[in-house]
């Protein structure tokens, strides 16, 4: 008989955010650019939105101000380019990354890294920033990976590449990083749909070793889905005044509609009775979306605590988001069945189960 192939396991996650928090100054930003009669349903639904804080990389204004205050990065008409939001990006998105490192090296050890996964979907650099952090971190030889675009999911496609690694070469030790800056990509809209969509986003970065080591989350069978007819529904549009957002208001109805189809619900769950799993590590794509999963799995108001703080403390991170919620969940209570899900433009709904190890 053949020998089933090893585990793979999160051993630790190491998270990090930049210094400025920018939530309340873009809120006000926005609510200002609506239609005085729409003010009031903006207002009502911003606080809705269950955010308390986002985090930007971007340059404060002189004194301290925020990126949208007299002088900040956003204080121009046209707003600034995409190249000079790559600037910042080419900058910025390495330096994040390796704190969120040396965030997790605090934690765990880690010598002897063997691969390194980086997911990014917010900007572009050649070399790209898994050369920039490979050197930076010394690693000579080390196998890369660079996913992009991907969008919300990425963390997903990230650590299941670290899983088939680890599966294929049981001595493997993948440092597994993704790093968004969101708040680059601020448009000028004057509608409520985009504007609260941007408002959602912010910057963060999380890094995790996954090995064939007994100890963390074990990494179980992944999962991949595309909702049909939806591919208009989550996109970005690369502009000339950086990457355009669209979020769709019909999301959550339908990733709801999707979770209440049998056949759906069995693929996220892998055929179990959704009470039967003990952690949830949904992505924070936002309080609606949150509502939708718990409402259509029929889940327990607490099961999803974890991707409801994440969003207040953090909002959408991109592809980081998820991570961040992982992170939450070890540091818990063991779990014995979980599950990770996230969506994103497609519109794809991927994840995978997960447990303690024994």
């Amino acid at each position: 008989m053949p020998a089933h192939p090893p585990c793979a396991f999160i051993n630790a996650i190491g998270t990090a955010v930049p210094a400025h928090d920018i939530h309340d100054a873009f809120r006000g930003w926005a609510q200002a650019r609506v239609a005085s009669r729409e003010a009031a349903v903006f207002e009502r639904m911003a606080r809705r939105a269950a955010i308390t804080h986002r985090w930007s990389v971007l340059p404060s204004a002189p004194g301290g101000g925020s990126p949208v205050a007299t002088g900040g990065f956003y204080d121009s008409d046209p707003l600034p380019g995409t190249a000079d939001r790559m600037a910042v990006y080419a900058r910025e998105a390495p330096a994040l990354a390796l704190d969120a490192i040396r965030a997790l090296s605090a934690s765990i050890d880690l010598g002897g890294i063997t691969h390194l996964v980086v997911a990014s979907c917010t900007g572009f650099v050649a070399p790209g920033i898994d050369q920039i952090i490979a050197a930076d971190l010394k690693l000579e030889g080390v196998e890369r990976l660079l996913i992009g675009f991907m969008g919300c999911y990425a963390a997903v496609a990230a650590l299941r590449s670290a899983r088939h690694i680890v599966r294929s070469e049981p001595a493997a030790r993948v440092l597994v990083v993704t790093v968004e800056l969101s708040t680059l990509h601020l448009q000028p809209a004057r509608e409520i749909e985009p504007l609260l969509a941007m408002l959602q986003f912010g910057d963060g970065a999380a890094a995790a070793l996954v090995t064939g080591e007994p100890h963390g989350l074990a990494i179980g069978t992944p999962f991949a889905a595309t909702l049909d007819d939806s591919a208009a529904l989550i996109r970005w549009d690369i502009t000339d005044r950086g990457f355009a957002m669209h979020l769709s208001g019909e999301v959550p109805a339908r990733i709801g509609a999707a979770l209440t189809d049998p056949r759906f619900a069995a693929r996220v769950t892998g055929g179990r009775d959704p009470r039967a799993i003990d952690a949830w590590a949904v992505h924070a794509g936002g309080r609606s979306i949150l509502d939708a999963v718990a409402q259509a799995l029929a889940l327990d108001a607490a099961a999803l605590d974890a991707s409801r703080a994440v969003l207040a403390d953090n909002g959408n991170m991109s592809s980081a988001t998820l991570m961040f919620v992982l992170a939450r969940l070890l540091a818990g209570p063991r779990v014995d069945a979980g599950v990770a899900l996230a969506f994103g433009p497609g519109l794809a709904a991927e994840g995978f189960a997960f447990a303690g190890a024994h």
